[in-house]
Formats: C-alpha cells, structure tokens, sequence
C-alpha cells in the first residue's frame, strides 16, 4: 500500500442509494492518521449509513448501491480488484451493542486471528495479551481467561469486542455509538480508552452525544438528511459553526 499519500481515507464526490432511495448525497470527506473523527446528527441522518461504507457493510444490504470514490491509502476500496475480506481486517469496526460470541474470554479476543490460521500457542497467547492490555482489560480478566465472555459486565462486554478487533491489527476502526448501551463509567472508560487508541489508529465514531465527540474528537462531522453540512476542527465546529444548521443542531433547536 502506498503511505505517502496525504489522507488515511478519502472520500470524493460519495453518492449512496438503496434503489430508488438516495441515503448519501455528494459527500467529501477525509480522515487522517491517528485522528478520531466524529460523525453526529438526527436520528435517520445517513451517520451509521456512511460509517459502514468504510468497510463495505452495506455491500450487505439488497440494492444498495454506491458512486464516488472510497480511497483508503489512495486505494478505491470499491474497485473491482478489493478484497472485501482484507479491507475488513484493515478496518475493524466496533457495534453499537457489545456483541461478543458464546465462547471465552481468551477464545473472543482470538476468534479472527484463528479464522486466519494462526496456531502458534505462544504467539496467540501474545496477541490476546497485548489486544486485552491496548483496550485497557487486561487487569480485569487475566486470571479468568477461560471464563464466558458473556459473564462479563456490559462495558467489559464492549471492551472485549474493542480487544477483538484490534487483535486484527486493522489501521481504521469504525465505531457505531459503541457506549449507547453502557452506564456512565462505562462510558467514560471507553471514552478514555478511544483517546489512548488514537496513538495507533485513525479512528471514526458515530455518537448521539454530542458532548462525548467534543471530548474524545479531533474533528467533527455534522449530517443533516444524508449531507455532509458542516465538517472541522470540533472545538471551531462546536464554538463557532459555519452553518445556520450545525448551530441549530447544536443549540437543541432541534434533532
């Protein structure tokens, strides 16, 4: 893959469709290298729809279809020659309900990396360490690694599903509102954990909080019926808004 290109992804020119119905309308867009970039917005408005383009999850849904270029490393990633199941090793992707399987702990973290083909003992052992220590759970479930991943609290649940996927060793990650469904300490964990993660990954949140993507953002994107109305530094995009809407939005003035 090429690195000297100036983005991690680029978007150029992105139109979505499911059949007749248009869910993304011209969308430009970028994210770079070690960056968590937020997607907010009303209920509805084409944030999660655009996340999944990332990794091709909507190739998934019947009649969905997509023009613009996808670049990631300045690779389209919609071009014939991609291999879907690469691009998704590269770019992992966290949901909004933590959703480990019915396995343990120990066999959760490694599940992709066995898919793959790696048998080496020692060096799954290593990988399960280190993913478990970088989404900040290791202390919490070292001496219980055979247990059910599902005997775990919701917000070790999520950041077992985090270790998981950065067992993968991907370069994006995509989170969809991945503390919607925890408490507030879990929330802030993960919060705390998004920033730490940024040293390594370029990462992308969709958040209904808009309060959680000024703290863990660097930049920040606002959708308004499948357009990219507003996108910036998240401190100017909060403080001082372009767009009548983005400052309606923000204001409460609706969504």
């Amino acid at each position: 893959m090429g690195g000297d290109e100036a983005h991690k992804l680029e978007v150029r020119r992105l139109d979505l469709f499911y059949g007749e119905a248009q869910a993304l309308k011209n969308i430009d867009f970028s994210l770079e290298r070690q960056e968590v970039s937020a997607l907010i917005g009303p209920s509805g408005c084409g944030k999660s729809t655009f996340l999944r383009v990332f990794n091709r999850m909507n190739d998934l849904i019947p009649r969905c279809r997509v023009r613009g270029e996808v670049l990631l490393d300045g690779r389209n990633i919609y071009a014939g020659s991609m291999d879907v199941t690469e691009l998704r090793t590269r770019v992992g992707m966290v949901f909004q309900k933590p959703n480990p399987f019915n396995m343990s702990i120990f066999d959760n973290v490694l599940y992709g990396k066995r898919m793959q083909g790696v048998r080496d003992k020692r060096k799954l052992a290593d990988m399960a360490e280190a993913s478990l220590k970088k989404a900040a759970l290791w202390e919490e479930v070292k001496d219980r690694l055979r247990k059910p991943a599902l005997s775990l609290s919701g917000g070790q649940q999520q950041r077992l599903c985090i270790a998981r996927t950065i067992a993968m060793e991907p370069e994006i990650i995509l989170m969809d509102e991945p503390t919607s469904a925890l408490d507030p300490i879990a929330t802030g964990r993960i919060e705390e954990l998004i920033r730490e993660l940024k040293r390594e990954y370029s990462i992308m949140l969709v958040t209904h909080a808009m309060h959680q993507a000024a703290r863990v953002s660097d930049r920040t994107a606002f959708f308004l019926l499948g357009e990219l109305i507003e996108y910036g530094g998240t401190k100017a995009l909060f403080t001082n808004p372009k767009d009548k809407r983005t400052e309606d939005y923000i204001s409460g003035r609706f969504g």
